[in-house]
């Protein structure tokens, strides 16, 4: 597809400027994910990796929505979006996008689904305070952790490496207070509470562990 015919204003480099393959990756991504996926997460997608232009992919949606090719379920808040059989004619010239960004757009709509399944399973909450926010993690009613840190942008940074993989991180916090050392007295039924910063380094120090074997 030859041409630039779409606003760049927040595409990253080698991202889509040309509307017809906007409409080509939004078909990819409906095609290739489970279940389909909702419109704000269809945007998030795309804005996340900066494969195109907020206003060109939503444009691009609703030019597909009135054509035909992508039905929308309202009976979701989330309106999800899936292909009809025009749609998957549309897919069908993925081939047409570059490698790259077909890569990048599927990875991270898996990351995006599996990271939203998690926040159902483990809620993470973050508590703004007069000064910095509290990041609340809940694991399986075994464990609630609360940290402290300093502004929104480090809170969502601790959320996102938690529902990487909370697993390791409730592992650790086992590992380092109970299986290294006595149970506190106060355990009650396996849950406990803690609110000191150090449990998220150790957390850290555990990740740096398992990338380094």
């Amino acid at each position: 597809m030859d041409g630039y015919d779409a606003f760049s204003a927040g595409v990253e480099p080698g991202g889509l400027r040309n509307r017809n393959e906007i409409k080509v990756l939004i078909a990819f991504l409906l095609k290739n994910t489970e279940r389909g996926l909702s419109r704000r997460q269809l945007m998030e997608v795309i804005q996340r990796e900066g494969l195109a232009n907020y206003f060109e992919a939503s444009q691009a949606l609703e030019s597909l929505i009135e054509g035909g090719s992508v039905e929308v379920d309202n009976s979701d808040d989330d309106e999800l979006l899936s292909l009809t059989a025009a749609g998957k004619t549309a897919a069908n010239i993925e081939d047409e996008l570059p490698r790259a960004v077909r890569d990048k757009a599927l990875a991270t709509a898996e990351e995006l689904l599996k990271q939203e399944r998690r926040m159902k399973e483990t809620p993470v909450e973050i508590i703004p305070l007069e000064n910095g926010c509290n990041v609340r993690f809940t694991f399986n009613d075994l464990m609630t952790l609360t940290l402290y840190v300093a502004d929104m942008e480090q809170a969502q940074s601790v959320r996102d490496k938690i529902l990487a993989d909370p697993e390791s991180l409730y592992s650790a916090v086992i590992e380092q207070l109970i299986v290294k050392k006595r149970a506190p007295k106060n355990l009650s039924s396996g849950r406990f509470y803690i609110e000191k910063q150090i449990i998220y380094m150790i957390y850290l120090k555990k990740q740096r562990r398992g990338a380094a074997k």
